[in-house]
């Protein structure tokens, strides 16, 4: 036993090194108003997403796939739904996954193959990294939303001899940041180069025609690729790649984290289906969110005018350091208020933050008062 007791030393002092330089995490439950879930539109909750779940059970869906898609998984609710995402989207063709980043992560290390470069804005998120480093191509960041230093990228990696593809990955709406990309000037980069892969995460039902995302008017381009997310805006779990259909057929055939897994619940694609409804039929919460949006921005430059805002739903409030910036969310959770904090490696040194989430499960007056609580306590840092 002592042997083991050595062995678990090793993560103890990990954790206890975390704990030093305050980046210790534990799990917490839900307490105050929410301002930091991606429950964009105020759907997780929605009745019209639960009684389609209800539907779906009623007429005999199974909670479960039991089986990957290429053996006994796939179901035919769960085709419409990819056929249904493919119509709003205007995608060729779409492919579910159980979430966004094993999609990122299969995307990413399944297509771009051995003689390519896969070019990542350095922001992107860690699902992108990750996926990039399980895959073939050659691998280079380029500074954030900077097209001219992607460029430059490849000219050198070109002028290296180098004729392959160029995948370029990008997010359309930065989840740390709140910023959004130049889409249209790395999809004229792509033209010359290769591909464009956009992960929608934090766009899709917030932005763009019907909330269709912030690279709506990309959509259906032989060399484009998105990615949207059910787990936020949406209300549900899970993800949809949307893409070439010999890209989908590709990542059928050749994507490990595709072909091995169980398949997503099948009362996800009826939430899916229901919930892209909702986006067509319910402009209003668009709006609604918007208008929060605006609200926020308006009360932080009047109370607090040295803090940037982004102008989007995802609104960083950079504190610095990391024990500051903890002892800070724990004061406004105190008031009622859920805000986390942000530290390394989820965000750079020295840039520590409370991450702000605008959704409809928070009212104008909600959206006041936390604003009134950040110039009160803010000082106080």
């Amino acid at each position: 036993m002592a042997g083991i007791a050595d062995r678990l030393s090793v993560y103890r002092d990990h954790l206890d090194a975390l704990a030093d330089q305050a980046r210790l995490r534990r799990l917490s439950g839900r307490d105050g108003v929410d301002f930091s879930s991606n429950d964009y539109l105020g759907l997780a909750g929605s009745a019209r997403l639960a009684a389609a779940a209800r539907r779906a059970l009623d007429q005999g869906v199974p909670v479960g796939a039991a089986g990957s898609r290429l053996l006994r998984g796939n179901l035919g609710l769960q085709e419409a739904f990819e056929a249904e995402a493919a119509r709003f989207f205007g995608a060729e063709a779409v492919l579910g996954f159980g979430g966004g980043y094993v999609a990122n992560f299969a995307m990413l290390g399944t297509l771009p193959q051995r003689g390519d470069l896969l070019l990542l804005d350095e922001l992107a998120h860690a699902s992108s990294n990750e996926g990039a480093r399980s895959g073939r191509a050659e691998v280079m960041r380029f500074r954030h939303s900077d097209v001219d230093h992607a460029a430059d990228l490849i000219g050198r990696w070109r002028a290296a001899g180098n004729r392959g593809a160029v995948w370029i990955a990008v997010e359309s709406l930065y989840s740390m940041d709140g910023d959004l990309a130049p889409l249209d000037e790395l999809a004229a980069l792509a033209d010359q180069h290769g591909f464009l892969v956009v992960d929608e995460a934090h766009a899709t039902g917030v932005y763009g025609p019907e909330g269709r995302g912030l690279a709506h008017h990309l959509e259906g381009r032989a060399n484009v690729l998105t990615l949207h997310t059910l787990g936020k805006a949406l209300g549900g779990s899970g993800a949809l790649i949307c893409a070439a259909r010999p890209l989908v057929d590709f990542l059928v055939n050749r994507c490990r984290p595709f072909i091995f897994a169980t398949a997503p619940s099948p009362l996800m694609a009826a939430v899916g289906i229901e919930a892209l409804a909702i986006l067509r039929d319910e402009p209003e919460r668009r709006a609604a969110l918007q208008g929060l949006v605006g609200l926020f921005s308006d009360e932080m430059a009047r109370r607090l005018p040295q803090v940037r805002v982004s102008g989007s739903q995802i609104v960083p409030l950079i504190v610095g350091g990391n024990a500051e910036t903890m002892q800070l969310a724990s004061r406004v959770q105190s008031r009622g208020f859920d805000v986390r904090g942000i530290r390394p490696p989820t965000v750079p040194e020295g840039t520590s933050r409370l991450r702000v989430s605008l959704t409809l499960n928070a009212s104008p007056e909600d959206v006041r008062r936390l604003a009134e609580t950040l110039e009160e306590l803010w000082p106080d840092m």
